[in-house]
């Protein structure tokens, strides 16, 4: 794969390891969403090999006593400060209990954030305290840790993706992921617009409760979306937008029944309403499926009126 970076004139090619397992069966489904004790040590191992070896010593250096070079990583410093960001971990990182997963995800964002490529300089070798003086680079250093990360998260099935610029993001299931990754909303109304993509960016988020406000939001957009059409009267707004998607009587009962059902999904379920007498989203695959139906409708509407205006 090739990684740009920001602000660097040179692109930066690294290999993915291609294990015989994938190239005969095909790569593992992404679709667990806890990482497992497995995972996680091959998470802590990369990141105490990272400490270990001066990878994090440009943001946390320790320095040469004599001139001040940088030589490595300060412990000192850098734990600190990780574990003031990311709470729910000890040292070392591979003997801890298996932390919460958003947990394990912070570590490697703030990991990303801060790790550098350390390269021994020219001539830098001090005999006297024998030890070699370093420099850094970045965005090398991220696009390998990236690489690395992926791996270990594409090999154990894992939903998710760090991205260069140190987030994460939720890998929506298959049928989806494609679209809400690529995905730009232009529908001529700026309200509707910021709404999808609330709706698109939380349901991406790793965390669970984040991903079931993007029913709030979806819902929110769905509403908005019955009013675009010219008028006043949302029903027959409503009617119109329908009218356009389908003129082949059977498809179009079909898209009516559909609205109507989604629409009391909305209304009845702890969704759009918090009254005591809503019914709660029970599981995040619930979540995911609620998400998936009602997005596939609100997108070939949407895309049915770009095609028509």
């Amino acid at each position: 794969t090739t990684e740009a970076s920001h602000g660097v004139s040179k692109n930066i090619i690294l290999m993915t390891t291609q294990y015989f397992s994938d190239s005969e069966n095909g790569p593992r489904a992404r679709i667990n969403e806890t990482i497992s004790p497995v995972a996680w040590r091959g998470i802590a191992a990369l990141v105490e090999t990272l400490v270990a070896d001066g990878s994090f010593g440009e943001s946390f250096p320790d320095v040469c006593n004599d001139g001040g070079a940088i030589i490595g990583t300060n412990f000192h410093r850098w734990y600190p400060v990780m574990q003031a960001e990311v709470t729910e971990l000890g040292w070392p990182l591979i003997n801890c209990e298996l932390p919460p997963t958003l947990a394990i995800l912070d570590l490697i964002v703030f990991c990303h954030k801060y790790v550098s490529k350390g390269t021994p300089i020219p001539g830098g070798y001090h005999p006297y305290m024998n030890h070699q003086h370093l420099s850094f680079d970045r965005p090398t250093g991220q696009a390998e840790f990236r690489m690395r990360i992926e791996t270990v998260l594409a090999r154990n099935g894992l939903a998710y993706k760090l991205r260069e610029d140190s987030s994460i993001v939720r890998l929506a299931p298959v049928i989806l992921h494609e679209m809400l990754s690529a995905v730009t909303f232009q529908t001529g109304d700026g309200t509707l617009d910021s709404i999808l993509e609330s709706a698109r960016t939380k349901f991406l988020n790793p965390d669970p409760r984040v991903r079931r406000e993007s029913l709030e939001k979806l819902w929110d957009a769905w509403e908005r979306l019955k009013t675009v059409e010219p008028g006043n009267d949302k029903k027959l707004q409503a009617k119109a937008l329908l009218d356009q998607a389908a003129t082949e009587p059977n498809f179009r009962a079909v898209l009516e029944t559909e609205a109507v059902n989604l629409t009391a999904v909305g209304n009845n379920f702890l969704i759009r309403h918090t009254e005591t007498n809503r019914t709660p989203i029970g599981s995040d695959l619930h979540v995911d499926y609620l998400f998936h139906r009602l997005f596939s409708l609100v997108w070939m509407l949407l895309k049915n009126r770009e095609a028509q205006n």
